[in-house]
């Protein structure tokens, strides 16, 4: 239980600043920059739990929406938007954004083994808990959602939720088996996006 609140808790902190990052990107006050930070630091866990049929976690412990609002004032007050370039560019974004994808995607494929779903329900959770929060808050934002148009975002996602899985049925769930798929999914998907690797596009 404590590994799986150690990937929750650094992959809220990471998507939080993503968001907030994202929010001012898009010249939202202040109020929609929050609620920026707010759907991609916990829209995905919500999604999960509700898929799970669970309660929200979120909503039933004071430590996530903590960190949410820890980070969005460190944001603030450090002024970090103000020191990158577009976000497109921005490392910080792309490299918390990373880790916010890959950290989530685990502890969705960790709780989807709890209830032992198969391997298309581990790989489903774990691919809306990896990139829920991000869909949700570009829907609210007006912006195509990034798993569609950036570096194997979603596809990384599945691809955690399903080595998870493999890893889970082999009994290698270790902190540090953990910690080589959090180190791979992150490289994988920081050189997917300065790359520009992608799917092939269909083609009739």
């Amino acid at each position: 239980m404590q590994i799986i609140l150690f990937f929750e808790y650094v992959g809220i902190a990471s998507a939080v600043l993503s968001g907030y990052l994202f929010g001012v990107k898009k010249g939202c006050d202040w109020l929609g920059i929050f609620i920026s930070a707010f759907l991609t630091g916990l829209g995905g866990g919500i999604l999960r739990d509700m898929m799970v049929g669970r309660p929200v976690y979120s909503f039933t412990h004071y430590f996530p929406p903590m960190i949410l609002i820890v980070v969005f004032i460190v944001a603030k007050i450090t002024k970090i938007h103000k020191k990158q370039d577009a976000l497109a560019k921005n490392f910080v974004f792309v490299f918390t954004d990373a880790i916010d994808v890959v950290c989530f995607s685990i502890v969705g494929a960790m709780v989807a083994c709890d209830f032992n779903l198969n391997v298309f329900g581990v790989a489903l959770i774990a691919f809306f808990n990896g990139v829920g929060g991000g869909i949700l808050r570009d829907i609210l934002l007006n912006e195509v959602p990034w798993f569609l148009s950036t570096g194997l975002y979603g596809t990384i996602s599945i691809g955690v939720g399903v080595v998870y899985y493999l890893m889970w049925l082999a009994g290698l769930t270790h902190i540090a088996f953990l910690l080589v798929l959090l180190a791979a999914g992150i490289t994988i998907r920081m050189f997917a996006f300065y790359r520009g690797w992608s799917l092939p596009m269909f083609k009739d």
